[in-house]
This record gives C-alpha cells, structure tokens and sequence, in this order.
C-alpha cells in the first residue's frame, strides 16, 4: 500500500515536537529548492551527507529529481510554510538487485532532531513495498552517529556492515507487528505534543466575545474567567475596552504576546480570515465553536490550519475542558463548570456533552479533559485517546462518535489504549434516520451498524444504546473490579425483586447457575431463620446489616460467583433502608473483593454511587440497568483475557498475480464493474479459496462436452446462465439443475439462449454439488473503515434471513473465530442437528483468505460467495461474483492529518 502513489498528492502529518508539516512526491520544479537545502548546508553535514565537501555531488544530487518515476527512482519531500526542509528518496540500481533499493536521506541543518528524516522514511518505506521493494541499502561514514541511530530506532532489523570508514546498512522492508509499534508510538507522541498548546495552554485569547448576555463568544470568556484560568486570558473585540474585566484589543496582532490557544467565536464568513490572522501571529491551536460554515470557509479555515502548523477542535462545537489544577480551562458555553475527576469525555453533540457532563457530575466521577469535537475538521477521538493515555489522570473513556475519519488508525489506537482504561461510546446513528440526522449534524456520510459494531468488538470498546446506559455502565466500570466470568448470585429481601432481578440477568445474557451445597450451608448460617439460599438468596425483610454484609461476603469470595446483585426494596420490618444496608457493604475492613452491584427498587436517580470509607458501590433503580452494567464489565473482562490476535500467515497465496489479473481488467475496464467467471475464478485461485470444478461453455456443443467431463457419480450437472450485470440467477430462472445426459443439457442451453440470446455472454458448467449446509461469505468494502468480512447462512434466502455476522479485516485467529459462532445458524455447523461438524478448519480458512485478498487489494470492492458449501470433508464456493472499483490504496499507519 502506499499514502503518495501519484504525483502531486499531499498529506499533512505530526512531527515528533507536534509541528506539522507537508509531505509529498518530489517533482523536477524542486530542483532549485533542493539544490538551496544542499548548499545552504555546513560543510560538516555535507561531507556526512556525500561523504565529502562537495558542490558537485550537491547540483548532482539535486537534478536526480527530474528523473522519471518509472525509471526505479522515488523521491518524497518535506515542506514546511512553503519551504522544502527535507528530501528522502530510494532508486533500483542493477547493482543491488531487483528488489533492494539505494536510500538517501536530508534535512535542512535549521530542522535537525524534530523528526523529519523519520517521517520521511516511514512514508518511504510505504510506498516502497508498494512497488516491490523489499530492502533498502544505504551508506554512511562511520562517524554519521545521527544518521546511523535513525536507522536503528526505526523499529526494523537492520544488518551492519564495516568497509573502512564507511558502514553499509541493509533494512529490510518487512511489515512486523514491531515495526508498526514504534510508527504508533512515534505518532503518539506527536499527537500529544500538537494537542499541548489546545488542551494545556498559558495563555488564551477569545475572538468574537460580546457585549450582550447572550453571546456564545462572551459565554466562554466568562467560564474562562470564573473558572480560574491559571495562565493569561485576552479577548479580541474592537468595539469596547473590556468585558467582564479581562481588556479586550482590536485585532490579534494587536495582542501583548503570542497566545498559545485562540477561540473563535464569530460569524461562519469571518473565520477564515481570524484563522489567517491568528495563524500569522503564531497562534498554535484554535477552537471554533462558530457553526453554519459552507464549503468555502470550511476549506479555507482548515487550509489556514495546515499552513499555520494550527491545530483545531471544531467548527460548530460546545468548546473544551482541562480540569487539571495547574491549568483549570473551561472553555465551553456550558452552563456550569465541569467538575474535576478522571473520566475523558469527546463527543461531536454539544447536547450530549452536557448530558454527559452533568451525569459525570451527579455520580461523582468528574472528568480529566471534555472535548466537543463538533464537525471535527481536525482533532478527532483518536486524538483524544492517545492524549489521555499519557496525561496521568484519566482511566476512564467516554466517547460520543457519529463518524470516523481513519477508523483503522482509531481501531488500533483502542486496542491498545483500552488495556489500560475502560472506552465507552454511544453506538450513534443504529438506524437509517439516525444515520441521515449523523450526516447532516456531522457533513460526513455514517456507517452502517454491522460496521460500526465490527470496529466496536474488535477493538475492546463497551458500545452502548443510549446516554443513560453508558453512564449506568461508567458508574459500575469505575467504581468496581471486572468480573471474571458472568456467573452472577442475586441476593434480595423481597422474592419479587429477586425474580425480577434474576430476569434481567438472563436477558442481558447473563448466568444464575444454582450455587453448591457448602456454600447454601455458610449462607443460611448467617442469615436470619426463613432465609432461601438458593439463586436468587432470598435473606428475607428481616435481615441486618451485619448479616447482608457476612450473606454478600461469602458470595463473593466463592470461586463459584463472579459477581454479586443485591436488590433491596424498603419494609417496615428491617431498621436500616436500602441505602443503609448497601453503604454497609464497603464500611468494613472485610470488604469483599469481588464485583458488587445494588438494585434499589424506591430510588429516584437511575444510578447513584453509593460512598463509604470503603469504596462505592453502584446502586440502580432498574434491575433491567444492572444487568446490562454487568454484562458490559463481563464482556471487558472477557476481552482482555483473551490475548491479542494475530493474523495468520497463509501458504499458496499469490498477491502479485492477483494484482495484475486486477490492473488488467481496469485496464479494459477502467470505470469497473464486475468480473465474467472466468476473471473471477481466477481471482479466488489466487488466494487459494476453494471452488467447485467449472467449465465454460459458449454453445450447447460445448456444454455438453463440459457436462460429460465434469459430471459427478450421478451424472448429474448444473448450467447457469450469465451475462454482464447479472447478479441473482434465481429471481432470473437463469440456473437449471439436476441435468442428466446430453439431451437435458442441450435442452438447458437452448431454453437459456431462447429466454437471454440477445443478453448471453455464455453459461457455467459444474457438477451437481452435494448436500450440505449453504453459507454466504464476502467482503465490502466500506469507503470510510476499510474492508468488512461478511458471513452467515446463505442460500436463495440469505437476505431475508438476514442471519450474518462482520468483521472488519485484516482478520486474526480470534476474529475468525469470532465471525463463525456469531450467527444463529452456528450451532449447526458444530454438529447440533446430529451430522457431526462441518469442515471448521476449511471454513476458517475460506474467510482468512478473503480476508487477506481484500487487503491486498483495495480495488475489490464486493466479493460475494454465495453458496459456500460446508460438509464435514471440505468447504467450498459453488457461486462466486467480484466486483472491482479504481481506487488507491492508503496505509493506515502512517501519521497522517485529515
């Protein structure tokens, strides 16, 4: 894959020190820049860079770039404010073999140590295995200790060989799981860096504050003020000397120093010129909380931004929050502080944010950092999780996402960051009116809820329904240990309660196993007489406090329990309330370890955190609330036992053929379309994916000859028509089956010339398959998350049983695993009619390797194998179709800015 396979194409992307440069394909009219980048070098860097003082080797080294790129050559560039600061290229030279590359690399001596080199060679090394390079070579004197430790710390092997005073490297270009960690934690910590002067400011100026009450602009800049901003605060408004005493200036070129964050707050068709302004002042970041830009300002603002080194939270959005004491920023338009504690929240809906905020506030949980991202132009959720993975104070996500811009960065970014703290999100935009409303609040077109879930799984995110659930679930997340499986022992003194409680537990897909004799016995010899330890423990309206803490004690320390759901409603006969009974849980030395959950049924909130000297423990006013609490902390807990995934390699794979059967057909076919059988046999031959025996016959002769050739045990064949756009057969009576001998199949051949002559390319012959269990497999590939491997019961009727699973890919052993017990149907393929299993090993197989076929190749834009045949002897594809679209790939690890 390469991000910078044409020339011309541009990307902004993140030094290690947050600037933000531009990267793209060196063209001949660089050359007077390049050759000022080598002269203007010290003699020392130029006799590192060419192994001596020389002018010669600079006018030499700076005329390569006019060489064609087919020629073996490949030049990338670094610009920064329109001037070129660094050059990274490779060319194929005879001397070092087809698929090795010579690399040089150069900086401007003003950029040295920002990162520059590195990033260069890391889209180089993209665009190189792109075009089949598979090492790089490259010289230097032994004494280039900086050129040499870039090599080094790029995270690839790198083999070292002495000749002289010369030190010959060769990098290979492979792509290890290592490789990919150390491009992840340099883009980390150029993230971080670059979100500095946003969310850790010294000093903030906001553009656009009124003088009337009602402004957004004055809003912020009095929750900036009344909420003791520790750096320097100014506003830009020329009508007036000041507003709520903080002094105002006409312009921000007017201000007394460079702020490091300006909020903008004026008309949509002004703020494209206060972004110019303030990125000439040399402003570093801005928030626009602005809204109603058209496509003009949108792109004029986030031009200002690339060209300024800016980066920006909005337009069209509440503000941003740091609670951190040594920064207390509250530069939002809420309607009251937030209030600090450990909870990161980003969310695109202003209304949500303050939705969240309040309920963070009511739980006592607080929040680190609140972004409201807006139409997030620039700053997007990943952002926010790499900064609140290194900011020490958050271990609890909450996210609020209608779109995604990089969705494969963001999945990989969650994996890792949810290891160390719970993401939770509000799984936006579920149904077709919640998708339109995504797209006209968002300006970007939202997934369907079969991807959005496939990303959510994979990467270890608690997804929730609504506002009230994610927070119900944040209440437990935080204030409890996971549980360790999903049994759960309900404990109540009113046998209503119990049952409903057990109810909602099994509904949320939950366990109440019945619990072992020895452990009914401790139970009932702590409980007050007419007790019932069976599963839910009904203690009884009578029983104390010191008796539901010993009860709920012994429950969670048995190895038979993985959590425990007390549910109390009030009586007359106990002398503690529900609260009482529940804070006493945690006012012990003697606290249980395990997880604890409460259910009361007369509480007003839907969930409180009940405090003690102890911990907290969640109280809920809905059973129904609980459960799902607890499912959601059984499914973390489930995710993180399970080690990481890998993606397994695969033997009789052959990408480059497969690419030039691809780029063949878009040679001919340039707009796409979908592929004849024979293009489409040819293509799943080249993954390895197994296929039923198959001829093609272009007259009714030819049919039979195929038929007598192919013909199974029985005899029997089947003839499907086809034709360019056919894409269902059935509906199209365009299959016959059950064919026996030459007479039936010349009759076949003739009914499909009579019925499609004008439209019939030619008609597949294959024998009449077996029986077995018909499935669908296939791909989509999905223009915002990359390609969705697709499975589930196939058939005539696939569709309207709508029975099917996704993955996104590349896919590893677990989400292979995954995707064939996801469906209904999946207790028959494991034998649970009585047939016994089918072939699961070839199953897994069949959808690794359309994993992998799609990730070879981006232009696969559908593949669908429907039926797939599954018997316990093998798995194969009896129908097949493939449809291909021009497009480019993109390698989504490298740092790239929207």
């Amino acid at each position: 894959m390469t991000t910078l396979p044409a020339s011309g194409d541009r990307v902004h992307a993140l030094l290690a020190d947050g600037t933000t440069v531009c990267v793209r394909p060196a063209r001949p009219d660089d050359h007077d820049a390049l050759l000022r980048l080598y002269t203007e070098m010290s003699d020392e860097n130029l006799r590192l860079r060419f192994f001596a003082v020389s002018r010669r080797s600079a006018e030499q080294a700076a005329a390569r770039v006019t060489k064609p790129t087919d020629s073996g050559y490949r030049a990338l560039v670094a610009e920064h404010g329109g001037l070129l600061i660094g050059i990274a290229e490779y060319e194929k030279t005879p001397q070092q073999g087809a698929d090795t590359a010579e690399i040089a690399l150069a900086v401007d001596d003003t950029w040295h140590h920002r990162g520059v080199g590195t990033l260069l060679l890391e889209y180089l090394i993209s665009a190189a295995r792109a075009h089949g390079v598979k090492a790089f070579a490259a010289d230097a004197l032994a004494d280039n200790h900086e050129m040499l430790k870039v090599f080094a710390d790029l995270g690839l092997r790198t083999a070292r060989h002495f000749e002289g005073p010369e030190i010959h490297c060769t990098i290979p270009l492979d792509d290890t799981d290592d490789y990919r960690t150390c491009v992840e934690g340099r883009g980390q910590a150029a993230d971080v860096a670059s979100l500095t002067p946003l969310l850790r400011p010294k000093s903030v100026v906001v553009v656009g504050a009124g003088r009337k009450p009602g402004s957004v602009g004055r809003a912020v800049l009095r929750n900036l003020s009344t909420g003791r901003f520790t750096g320097r605060l100014f506003a830009v408004n020329p009508a007036v000397s000041s507003i709520l005493g903080v002094h105002t200036y006409p312009t921000v070129g007017a201000l007394p120093e460079v702020p490091d964050l300006a909020v903008i707050a004026v008309p949509a068709p002004e703020v494209p010129q206060v972004a110019e302004e303030c990125g000439k002042f040399g402003v570093r970041a801005l928030l626009v909380v602005s809204a109603g830009l058209d496509a003009e300002h949108a792109s004029a603002l986030l031009a200002a931004c690339r060209g300024h080194d800016m980066r920006m939270v909005g337009p069209n959005c509440l503000g941003l929050a740091n609670t951190e004491e040594a920064v207390r920023l509250d530069a939002t338009f809420a309607a009251a502080h937030p209030e600090p504690g450990t909870a990161g929240v980003a969310v695109q809906s202003g209304g949500v944010g303050i939705a969240l905020l309040g309920g963070l506030d009511r739980l006592g949980i607080g929040v680190s950092s609140f972004v409201s991202l807006g139409d997030k132009y620039d700053v997007s959720g990943n952002d926010l999780l790499q900064w609140w993975e290194s900011d020490g104070r958050t271990d609890l996500a909450l996210l609020h996402l209608e779109s995604f811009g990089s969705p494969r960065a963001f999945s990989r970014t969650a994996r890792r960051v949810t290891r160390r703290m719970p993401i939770l999100t509000v799984d936006a935009g579920r149904t077709d009116a919640g998708r339109r409303a995504a797209a006209s609040h968002t300006a970007a077109a939202a997934t369907t809820t079969m991807t959005r879930r496939a990303l959510f799984t994979q990467a270890g995110i608690t997804a929730t329904r609504t506002i009230p659930e994610l927070l119900e679930t944040a209440a437990l997340l935080h204030t409890q240990p996971l549980p360790t499986g999903r049994r759960v022992a309900v404990v109540t003194n009113a046998g209503g309660a119990g049952v409903l409680t057990a109810d909602a537990c099994a509904e949320a897909g939950l366990s109440l196993l019945e619990l072992p004799p020895g452990l009914v016995d401790d139970l009932l010899a702590v409980l007050p007489p007419g007790a019932s330890a069976g599963n839910p423990v009904d203690a009884t309206a009578a029983v104390s406090e010191e008796q539901l803490r010993a009860c709920v004690n012994r429950l969670a320390a048995h190895d038979a329990v993985d959590a425990v759901l007390v549910a109390l409603v009030p009586t007359a006969v106990a002398a503690a309330t529900g609260d009482v009974l529940i804070r006493s849980l945690t006012h012990a030395p003697d606290r249980p370890s395990g997880t604890i959950a409460a259910v009361l049924l007369d509480q007003d909130s839907p969930v409180r955190l009940l405090p003690s000297d102890g911990g907290h423990v969640p109280s809920y006013a809905d059973p129904q609330s609980a459960a799902r609490a607890l499912a959601h902390a059984a499914d973390r807990a489930a995710w993180l036992a399970r080690p990481p995934g890998t993606v397994p390699d695969l033997a009789d794979v052959d990408t480059p053929r497969a690419q030039a059967v691809v780029a063949a057909y878009l040679e001919r076919d340039p707009e796409g379309g979908w592929l004849d059988p024979r293009t489409c046999a040819e293509l799943l031959g080249c993954y390895g994916i197994p296929q039923l025996p198959w001829a093609w016959a272009e007259s009714e002769d030819e049919a039979v000859l195929a038929a007598d050739r192919l013909k199974g045990p029985d005899g029997q064949v089947v003839l499907k028509a086809h034709w360019p756009g056919l894409l269902h057969k059935t509906p199209q009576h365009a299959v016959h089956l059950d064919l026996r001998g030459d007479a039936q199949v010349r009759a076949a051949y003739r009914d499909f010339d009579a019925r499609f002559g004008h439209l019939m390319t030619g008609a597949l012959v294959q024998p009449l398959a077996p029986r077995g269990i018909e499935l669908f497999a296939g791909v989509v590939q999905d223009e915002v998350f990359g390609p969705l491997v697709l499975f589930g019961l196939g058939g005539t009727a696939t569709e309207v049983l709508a029975d099917h699973a996704g993955r996104l890919a590349p896919l590893t052993d677990h989400d292979v695993h995954d995707l064939i017990t996801a469906p209904r149907c999946a207790p028959l393929l494991f034998g649970s009619d009585g047939t016994g299993p089918v072939d699961l090993a070839g199953l897994e197989q069949l959808l690794l390797r359309l994993s992998r076929m799609a990730a070879d190749l981006p232009q696969l834009a559908e593949a669908d194998l429907n039926p797939v045949l599954a018997r316990p002897d093998r798995v194969t594809a009896l129908d097949a179709r493939i449809r291909l679209l021009p497009r480019r790939a993109h390698d989504p690890y490298l740092r790239r800015l929207r």
